[in-house]
């Protein structure tokens, strides 16, 4: 099946079943990336500067024969790690995988998966056409993470009604939280996000 093209609106309802792949380099993922997405990177940080650079002092032709140098020797490779990102997803309780893909993706065999990059150009395209090749079933994000950027920010000038719950150490808000969750309740834990450290010491022997 050919490659479709989503808008954000689409992209919201379908990332809550389907996986979603971000084909940008490590580092630009590690800054900033769509919650819940795996990084399928296209190039290296350092392959990224490399391409980047022969597109600003020579051409886009001289960019994209190098980023297909690049490119060649690793398609086996991320096809494998897109299958294993996708035997790996667990599909969240809002929406049935399976019902999304009798409608949406699944035929003849085909999984579904979401692709973005940064603003949904080459790279994204790249690897949707590799991965539609093997046989996925490819959506990609129009506008790729700036377009998810720009609607996650336009939230903020929304109106919310928010309950906040406190207590001291060992008087069970987690579990109150995780109980709301499973109830189908919107829910922020900070103290897991914080991974339940304080903010002065809370980044010794912990992962950046």
């Amino acid at each position: 099946m050919p490659v479709k093209r989503i808008n954000i609106e689409s992209f919201l309802q379908l990332a809550k079943a389907l996986p979603v792949f971000d084909v940008r380099s490590p580092g630009e993922y590690n800054h900033a990336h769509i919650p819940g997405s795996y990084n399928l990177p296209l190039f290296t940080d350092e392959e990224r500067k490399v391409v980047g650079t022969a597109y600003k002092q020579q051409d886009r032709e001289t960019a994209i024969k190098i980023g297909l140098d690049f490119f060649g020797p690793k398609m086996r490779k991320m096809v494998e790690l897109a299958e294993e990102y996708l035997s790996q997803h667990i599909v969240g309780p809002t929406l049935s995988l399976s019902a999304l893909n009798k409608n949406n993706g699944e035929q003849n065999g085909q999984k579904s998966i979401i692709i973005y990059c940064w603003r949904g150009g080459m790279r994204s395209a790249g690897v949707a056409w590799l991965l539609d090749l093997y046989g996925f079933d490819v959506y990609t994000l129009v506008g790729g993470y700036k377009t998810f950027r720009r609607e996650a920010l336009n939230t903020f000038n929304q109106s919310f009604r928010f309950r906040i719950l406190g207590g001291y150490a060992g008087s069970g808000k987690t579990n109150i939280l995780n109980t709301m969750e499973k109830l189908g309740e919107t829910i922020i834990d900070l103290e897991g996000i914080a991974h339940h450290k304080g903010s002065a010491f809370g980044a010794i022997s912990m992962p950046a």
